[in-house]
């Protein structure tokens, strides 16, 4: 856990900077401080400050990370104000990659 100091620190920095990302969201739960300390992170750039975020999970799923519904559905207010959601399905292109790489190097089949 952070000191109050360095978290403070820590928060006035995420507040300065010009794009925050915030990429696979959901990929492991967070404990409630930590989905605490996310929601005080959207809040502080909320109208101040870009952000992009990646999930695979839908906004339903959110709560099995977040921990708590009211966490949920206050940050995804603030999320989805001002938002272009941009939902992509597909093959994932690392798998896409290694499989055409294992294709064309006849020493990585078995």
């Amino acid at each position: 856990m952070l000191s109050s100091t360095t978290h403070g620190r820590t928060r006035a920095l995420l507040r300065k900077v010009d794009l925050l990302v915030l990429d696979e969201l959901g990929f492991v739960p967070l404990p409630a401080s930590g989905a605490e300390l996310l929601f005080d992170v959207v809040s502080d750039r909320y109208e101040r400050g870009s952000i992009v975020l990646t999930t695979n999970l839908p906004f339903e799923e959110w709560i099995s990370v977040l921990a708590s519904e009211a966490l949920v559905h206050a940050m995804l207010d603030r999320l989805t104000h001002h938002v272009h959601i941009l939902e992509m399905n597909g093959q994932s292109y690392r798998l896409a990659y290694s499989l055409a790489k294992a294709r064309d190097n006849p020493k990585t089949r078995a």
